[in-house]
């Protein structure tokens, strides 16, 4: 750009429009560049937390179908979960320090 058309721009009034509305819309607006940036990081993090908890809902309910098709599945976690026992059966729980 040379001196001449420098000149010009500066002169010009919607250049001056232009530059302000830049500058109330990056620090002064309520949609700020700042906000904008949080609620960006807000988003991913809970894209993050709908995967994990889809994961989560898909293992559950694989566990629920294996828990209705199989018995010994079942028994096995109602002992281990559950501490549940059959009759004249003694359990002895070690808990790791």
């Amino acid at each position: 750009m040379n001196k001449r058309q420098l000149q010009h721009l500066l002169k010009n009034k919607y250049f001056y429009t232009i530059i302000i509305f830049g500058v109330w819309i990056l620090f002064f607006d309520q949609n700020r560049l700042t906000n904008q940036f949080r609620l960006q990081q807000n988003l991913s993090a809970l894209k993050a937390q709908k995967d994990y908890y889809l994961q989560e809902i898909e293992q559950q309910n694989n566990i629920t179908k294996a828990l209705q098709n199989d018995t010994v599945m079942l028994e096995k976690l109602a002992r281990e979960k559950y501490l549940m026992k059959r009759d004249k059966e003694v359990i002895y729980v070690i808990v790791k320090e």
